[in-house]
């Protein structure tokens, strides 16, 4: 029984979820919903039970002092509320947590209960991958979902992935068979550089979040620690001439796929965007703080697989989509 005391009656909710662990290439998508959850001063109303859906071998808990007090935090996955005036109010309901280790069907169905009881009418899951995509170009975003009408109204992907899936998949999946509209959106993330954080795929995220929901999200640092991650991580290439190559050869490749989209249409529609997002530009949620959103680039990252030791990339690939590793792809 799912009990809600203290939470408002919210205004046309939108649930958005993101899950740290093999969904969460560079922690990009958990960092967007805690950016979320930070610049909206989000309220946590409820927690998961670390019980029922974390093994502690996999997930540890963490001690800490709290006025000379020794406390644990518990893995779990929380839910929080953030109310977003404006001349278009909208209520976001925020998941954040780690992707479970047992019981992803009750799990999803403990997240839907939360759904019905505040009315969601839509869930947005946030994802990001590892990729062959260069870090000089602005990160791919993908929009996909298991309802065909969704894919038409809304201008997605409907899924065709078959294969292993994650957390992401499993929720929107079990969304889709109860009825609640549910959309995925995938970062991809340069396999050479995936060590956390990643701003400029998170800000890729909330760029693409905006244009879904219509709802001007404030940016904060967010695009000045894009611009320093990618800035930070021209250095470090420049200092390997095989890496610099093999960014290259990755920025050619993504260039010519890109030419079919420089069509008038293509540009019109980016121009339609900046518009929106100008500063001081009209928007369901006003202005938005810190400039409008663009996909600059952490000086934090680094060029080397840790596991491995190594500097230079591997070959580009195309292997299975759902593996963690090297060219992955996005699923719904």
């Amino acid at each position: 029984m799912i009990e809600l005391e203290g939470v408002p009656e919210l205004v046309d909710p939108v649930m958005i979820a993101a899950f740290e662990g093999w969904n969460d290439a560079g922690d990009s998508a958990s960092s967007a919903v805690a950016h979320l959850e930070r610049e909206w001063k989000g309220e946590v109303f409820a927690a998961l039970d670390a019980e029922d859906y974390y093994d502690f071998q996999v997930n540890r808990p963490t001690v800490f002092l709290e006025g000379g007090v020794r406390r644990i935090t518990w893995p779990t996955t929380r839910l929080s509320v953030v109310r977003v005036g404006g001349d278009k109010p909208r209520d976001l309901v925020l998941v954040r947590g780690i992707e479970p280790s047992m019981r992803w069907r009750s799990f999803c169905n403990e997240i839907l209960g939360f759904a019905h009881e505040l009315g969601v009418e839509m869930v947005v899951i946030l994802g990001a991958l590892l990729g062959d995509t260069p870090h000089t170009r602005p990160v791919p975003v993908s929009g996909v979902t298991s309802d065909p009408d969704l894919a038409r109204t809304m201008d997605l992907e409907e899924t065709r992935y078959e294969g292993p899936t994650g957390i992401v998949g499993i929720l929107q999946e079990a969304c889709t068979h109860a009825g609640v509209p549910a959309v995925s959106l995938w970062a991809a993330v340069p396999h050479y550089v995936s060590q956390p954080p990643n701003p400029k795929a998170t800000l890729a995220l909330l760029n693409r979040l905006e244009d879904l929901i219509d709802l001007r999200i404030p940016l904060g640092e967010l695009a000045e620690d894009a611009r320093a991650w990618q800035l930070g991580v021209d250095q470090l290439a420049a200092e390997d001439s095989e890496v610099a190559e093999y960014v290259q050869t990755l920025e050619e490749a993504r260039d010519t796929a890109d030419l079919p989209e420089a069509s008038g249409e293509a540009i019109a529609r980016e121009f339609e965007r900046y518009l929106r997002r100008r500063d001081g530009g009209p928007g369901p949620g006003g202005p938005v703080a810190g400039g409008h959103a663009t996909e600059g680039g952490e000086s934090t990252s680094y060029l080397r697989d840790t596991s491995s030791g190594r500097t230079r990339p591997p070959k580009p690939s195309r292997e299975d989509p759902e593996d963690p590793g090297e060219g992955e792809s996005s699923e719904g």
